[in-house]
């Protein structure tokens, strides 16, 4: 299985709108928060300019969005959305891995949000994230870098 991201483009709006209702809808709706496609788009369009396709034997399978927030010397962890016929194969935590060795080469910390109701907050806490804060409806999360002695 080959992992590879590019940049996404507007061609993807279709495939990550979809991709956001299979991924995320779920979630969104037992919490009562809206899920029409304008929702759904709006949060599409956040950060699209740090939006990656996540491609599996060139074949799109997902989402990774991060931003380095130099202010912060911080990667923030926007999105990862990986699309059910593509889960359960370690995707997901081979590419949050990556972006901790890429922190880690940049003595930089990783900040997430998750909803309370998404199990990949599990992976986030194998992964050495910490809870540091929530809201309503997400956990804040932190990895924080730590030089090796």
């Amino acid at each position: 299985m080959n992992i590879t991201l590019r940049q996404a483009t507007p061609a993807d709006t279709a495939f990550l709108l979809q991709l956001r209702g299979l991924t995320m809808g779920p979630h969104i709706a037992a919490m009562g928060l809206p899920t029409s496609e304008e929702d759904y788009l709006e949060r599409v369009n956040y950060r699209f300019d740090c939006a990656q396709i996540i491609m599996v034997d060139n074949q799109a399978a997902g989402l990774f969005k991060t931003c380095f927030l130099a202010d912060k010397n911080q990667w923030f962890l926007v999105q990862v959305q990986v699309h059910p016929d593509f889960q359960n194969r370690s995707i997901g935590r081979t590419l949050v891995s990556q972006l901790l060795d890429q922190a880690t080469a940049d003595h930089a910390d990783v900040y997430l949000t998750v909803f309370k109701s998404n199990p990949a907050q599990h992976l986030y806490l194998r992964l050495g994230f910490k809870q540091v804060g929530e809201t309503e409806h997400e956990f804040e999360m932190l990895w924080q870098y730590r030089p090796e002695l």
